[in-house]
């Protein structure tokens, strides 16, 4: 009697090796004509996972974490995680960051909120027009759509 052994196509192989890649490396499909968000530096990528883990934190005014956060506290805390150290206020955020266009912003980047030359809000763009923020009293840590056309972005060295 023979022995039959059953040996997958490479088209098989391919198709599960691309699928383990994409698994083990957190990649993500792109969309034809697309172009992919360029990736961040090592901190900023830690930095943004550790904002996106204090979901749900409450804010709470002058708070830097670790539960609690206002949104000068939450990018001070996820950067400090990361081993970067960054000023205690939005405005001195801003102040030490490296400035950058909006089209060469990439995910990790700061995000400050200004009226006139004033910064009043800070967050972590997220990709896709979002950020990870603190936004106010009574809301908590949360992703959220870039609402507003007056903003400066900013990049941690």
């Amino acid at each position: 009697m023979t022995a039959h052994v059953h040996v997958p196509s490479m088209i098989a192989r391919v198709s599960t090796a691309g699928a383990l890649t994409l698994a083990v490396t957190g990649a993500g499909l792109v969309t034809p004509g697309a172009a992919p968000e360029a990736h961040a530096a090592p901190h900023a990528a830690k930095a943004l996972d550790v904002a996106a883990s204090k979901r749900g934190a409450p804010y709470q005014y002058g708070a830097s974490g670790p539960y609690r956060f206002d949104c000068s506290g939450l990018t001070l805390y996820s950067f400090k995680s990361a081993g970067r150290s960054l000023p205690r206020s939005a405005q001195a955020q801003y102040g030490t960051s490296r400035h950058i266009r909006a089209k060469d912003r990439l995910r990790g980047d700061l995000v400050f909120f200004h009226r006139g030359r004033s910064v009043y809000h800070v967050g972590i763009y997220a990709g896709g027009n979002k950020i990870w923020h603190s936004p106010r009293t009574g809301a908590v840590v949360r992703l959220e759509r870039i609402w507003s056309q007056a903003v400066w972005y900013g990049r941690v060295g």
